[in-house]
């Protein structure tokens, strides 16, 4: 029986809502909405109305386009004697991360703008048909699985912040914690918001009744967006970011995001090795891994210190990646709250949507069950310092939905999530696909590492030998003992001659589908 579409994404409902609208005649682009929604309710850490993100669309004969609908600073600077913005610890285990939170940490949303334009400019099916799924998930309730009971765990003190967040998310036999696997998470109250925005359409959250609470909500409780905030947040439609590789396309987010184009840097200074003359997971493979991974954030680095080389993509000029492969060359050879949702259909086209709400700031815009984000919080997204950021500008990001289209036509859309980590994530997947020629899963599946400021991050599954060369190497370093949401979550599918894969990152709870012809 041909299939007719795949899906990956990080929870069974959040597919299930795809899948639903696939069967029902919608496209690549209605699913991956429904997904959003969806995956509104069903991974309400990783995704929000009250956040954003990017859509990598590309229909079967267009070129691939990223809509823009991340979180945008507000168009007035902190008074910081009255700002609400605290630092919690969230505890993942191996190690910990300090997230900062409060209404001073909150961006102006663009999640709901972005799902109505491109509701208007590619579905078709209407929204209320595409919000069906999960608001029949809210009302019934969503069982709560490992997975999300493991990241509520995490940052329990930011879903615990504030008497709202208690009431939607605590535990209903022991309020003093988050709801645990097994339980059933209802949300009526998101149900109704979901149902609201589909009949009277994006201008309920920006310039009607929702966005007069967000206001409110922010004046009165030392927050910093205001009326001109919502009213003048647009999606920003851009031209991919397109990179060779080895005889493979990868078409990723541009600037001024930073994820896809130090994605491709760090691909541009792999292509310097012979990366397919290593065996994978070797000292070597791993040992020039880590070092582009390095190199990477330091042009990151270098270029925010300098002329803004980063944000005019100048990172990708020759002379400028020169400097760094001679640093590859010259050694041995030996964070955040983020979803993602891939869709292909039979009429080839292809949707890559990475969502993120930072962790949530602890504030529910009120009687909405909508999460605010937290990205004015976000040491990621603020790399040169909190309350440094230039008002009324779309804010960067590591997310980096994306295409790669291999030298054989196969075509896969990919994205993670995972904060600083999406960017190594993606390279090794990548890597895997191109330069080890493996399977889809099998790309995903592959142990991991990620190294930053001279930190590096094992996961297992590597040869021991290897392993304690590697590490040797790197004496600065932790080692984990499962594969572990830390290292991104990479959800991808591909259609190669009419055959459709699909695979879910098992970091990350994710799911694979492919959807058969009735």
């Amino acid at each position: 029986m041909p299939a007719r579409a795949a899906v990956a994404c990080g929870h069974p409902v959040t597919a299930a809502a795809a899948a639903e609208v696939l069967e029902d005649g919608g496209n690549a682009f209605d699913a991956v909405l429904a997904a959003l929604f969806a995956a509104c309710v069903a991974e309400p850490v990783l995704a929000s109305l009250g956040g954003g993100g990017y859509l990598l669309a590309q229909s079967q004969a267009g070129k691939p386009l990223v809509y823009d609908f991340f979180v945008q600073t507000p168009l007035r600077k902190p008074d910081l004697a009255r700002l609400d913005f605290h630092a919690i610890h969230a505890d993942f285990g191996t190690t910990r991360q300090e997230f900062h939170i409060g209404l001073g940490a909150v961006a102006t949303p663009g999640a709901v703008r972005g799902a109505f334009a491109i509701h208007r400019d590619l579905c078709t099916l209407p929204m209320t048909r595409l919000v069906e799924p999960a608001v029949r998930a809210a009302r019934e309730g969503v069982c709560v699985n490992r997975l999300q009971s493991f990241i509520f765990d995490i940052i329990r003190p930011i879903y615990l912040a504030t008497p709202e967040a208690r009431q939607t998310y605590a535990s209903r036999s022991r309020p003093d914690s988050l709801s645990t696997e097994g339980e059933t998470l209802i949300q009526k109250a998101l149900a109704d918001t979901l149902e609201a925005l589909a009949r009277d359409g994006d201008s309920l959250f920006y310039d009607g009744e929702i966005g007069r609470r967000i206001v409110k909500l922010c004046g009165d409780g030392g927050g910093l967006l205001g009326v001109e905030d919502l009213e003048c947040y647009r999606v920003e439609c851009r031209q991919a970011l397109s990179v060779d590789y080895r005889g493979a396309r990868l078409s990723t987010n541009p600037p001024p995001s930073s994820g896809g184009i130090l994605i491709a840097f760090a691909l541009r200074l792999l292509e310097s090795r012979d990366v397919q003359a290593l065996a994978f997971g070797s000292a070597a493979h791993l040992g020039l891994l880590a070092d582009v991974m390095e190199l990477t954030n330091k042009a990151r680095v270098d270029s925010q210190a300098g002329a803004g080389t980063l944000a005019g993509g100048g990172i990708l000029d020759p002379s400028y990646l020169q400097r760094y492969r001679k640093e590859i060359l010259g050694r041995s050879a030996c964070p955040r709250g983020t979803t993602h949702i891939s869709v292909i259909d039979a009429a080839e086209n292809v949707a890559a949507m990475t969502l993120s709400n930072g962790e949530g700031c602890g504030h529910l815009i009120p009687d909405t069950g909508v999460m605010l984000n937290n990205m004015l919080g976000e040491e990621d997204v603020n790399p040169q310092g909190f309350h440094r950021w230039q008002p009324g500008q779309r804010m960067s990001s590591m997310m980096a939905p994306s295409l790669l289209r291999l030298a054989d036509g196969q075509r896969i859309a990919l994205g993670s999530g995972g904060s600083n980590r999406i960017r190594s994530a993606m390279l090794q997947v990548i890597s895997n696909l191109v330069d080890f020629a493996m399977p889809l899963q099998q790309a995903v599946d592959s142990p991991r590492i990620h190294s930053e400021r001279g930190h590096l991050n094992v996961e297992p599954g590597y040869l021991e030998p290897d392993l304690r060369a590697l590490l040797a190497a790197n004496p600065d370093h932790t080692t984990w003992d499962s594969l572990n949401l830390f290292f991104g979550g990479v959800h991808a599918v591909a259609l190669n001659d009419r055959s459709f894969t699909a695979a879910g990152d098992p970091r990350r709870g994710g799911l694979g589908m492919v959807l058969k012809q009735a």
